[in-house]
């Protein structure tokens, strides 16, 4: 497991960032019993309300300097993540035939995001169901998944 800057709080679990200079590289859910950070920077403070803006209201474009690590085909699906409106979903499908590759290639890519919430790969679903979610099936993950997926619902 990563060294965290910070251990944030969220509704669904513990959140572990992590930051270069000023911005955030790694965002990572954590179990509930993770402790949680009492002095935060000016950097985590941000982040923190922000994720809170987010928590009330699903459609708050959380405003954050990020910066996410990765080859230059996941850097492309990330992109295309990133314009999915909450509280919509896509299929790995119907990206893969976007960004001309394959539904598996496009689930690799999304399972390698470094910064779920603001990268938001839960919102992309399987043709005939909930899909993974951070290279799993089953768990806590998609336990994660399908808090954030009924959330972002309340933004329709």
């Amino acid at each position: 497991m990563p060294a965290h800057d910070v251990i944030l709080t969220a509704p669904m679990c513990r959140l572990g960032a992590s930051f270069t200079g000023g911005a955030l590289t790694r965002l990572d859910f954590l179990p509930l019993d993770t402790p949680v950070s009492t002095q935060l920077d000016a950097r985590a403070r941000q982040l923190a309300r922000e994720l809170d803006a987010y928590w009330q209201n699903p459609a708050h474009p959380i405003d954050v300097l990020f910066v996410p690590q990765g080859t230059p085909f996941q850097l492309r699906v990330w992109r295309t993540l990133m314009a999915i409106p909450a509280g919509q979903q896509t299929t790995y499908g119907t990206l893969a035939k976007l960004l001309g590759t394959a539904p598996r290639a496009v689930g690799q890519a999304c399972g390698a995001n470094p910064l779920p919430i603001l990268i938001p790969c839960h919102r992309v679903v399987a043709a005939s169901g909930l899909g993974g979610f951070m290279h799993s099936s089953s768990g806590a993950p998609l336990d994660v998944k399908t808090w954030l997926l009924a959330h972002e619902r309340r933004a329709d």
